[in-house]
């Protein structure tokens, strides 16, 4: 079985349409308290605020609401329904033809292989657009980014990380001062890292076995996803960038706020990298309580 994970708080989008029209896999949608109380899909599974309490009242009321981390629900769902690889996606990206078929995860993968001695890899740079960078990336390491170690190597990933068409998935800084409108070559992909390197859960597969390790760590800004992305390949998860398959519209933001939000990241990124090198439970000296008590009641689903 194949799941597509998200949430959402607004009325069926033409993203969520399409995804949940594709028939070789089951669309699970996690609401939030601001959902219509009349949401409905065409053919998926919707999990209502109420539904989510059900399942697991003592996480539910420990992640919070209004975020992201919601999706933990439809992950958790669609674990339990037997999925084998899961697919995050936020509702502001729209399906690219061919979405979806050219999965790497778990297979033999011939990539560019890029080789850094920074402890880092921001793969946005490694694109036709070097002068942008990915969301959660350190940005004291900018000025040093290297991209002439570039090899062929073969990987079998438990991540795919694919990109996005359109307004990238990049930090509030970089979007002030570019405010970009990109279509990425597809020549530039598959790539990879000898580094961890930092990806979304915007448009994402992931295989099952790696999900006890990918916890989206609520109450840290919008570094939930990305901190769950370093914190995963601490624990030996390996990832892959592919090309764009989504163009994402992206839903109105006020920039000012998102910067606000992604000052963890500011802040943290670069020490939590290296402290996770050290010791992937460091992620605690990071995490306010309550998060840290979510990530407690989440791994027990896997225990």
């Amino acid at each position: 079985m194949k799941a597509i994970v998200s949430t959402t708080i607004n009325p069926p989008t033409e993203a969520i349409r399409r995804f949940d029209a594709m028939r070789d896999w089951t669309l699970i949608v996690a609401g939030d308290k601001k959902t219509p109380a009349d949401y409905r899909l065409a053919r998926g599974i919707y999990l209502s605020p109420a539904e989510q309490d059900k399942y697991d009242r003592r996480l539910s009321d420990a992640i919070g609401w209004n975020c992201i981390a919601r999706r933990t629900f439809a992950l958790l769902w669609a674990h339990d329904m037997g999925a084998e690889l899961l697919a995050l996606v936020d509702d502001d990206n729209i399906p690219l033809p061919g979405w979806g078929e050219d999965l790497m995860v778990g297979r033999e993968t011939e990539v560019d292989f890029y080789e850094t001695d920074l402890p880092v890899f921001d793969p946005v740079g490694a694109t036709n657009y070097p002068h942008l960078w990915h969301r959660g990336f350190p940005l004291q390491l900018l000025p040093k980014r290297d991209y002439s170690r570039k090899t062929r190597a073969k990987i079998v990933p438990d991540v795919q990380a694919d990109f996005w068409n359109g307004d990238p998935d990049i930090d509030a800084v970089c979007r002030m001062e570019h405010a970009p409108e990109c279509t990425f070559d597809p020549a530039c992909f598959p790539m990879a890292s000898n580094q961890v390197s930092p990806f979304n859960s915007q448009n994402t597969f992931l295989a099952a076995h790696a999900l006890p390790q990918y916890f989206l760590f609520p109450f840290v800004g919008r570094m939930e996803d990305i901190w769950a992305a370093y914190y995963a390949q601490a624990r030996g998860t390996r990832v892959v960038y592919g090309k764009a398959s989504v163009y994402q519209s992206r839903n109105a933001h006020d920039l000012v706020r998102d910067m606000q939000g992604e000052y963890p990241g500011y802040e943290h990124n670069l020490d939590l990298i290296r402290h996770l090198k050290e010791d992937p439970e460091s992620i605690v000296r990071y995490l306010p309580g309550r998060s840290v008590e979510a990530f407690r009641l989440y791994r027990k689903h896997f225990a």
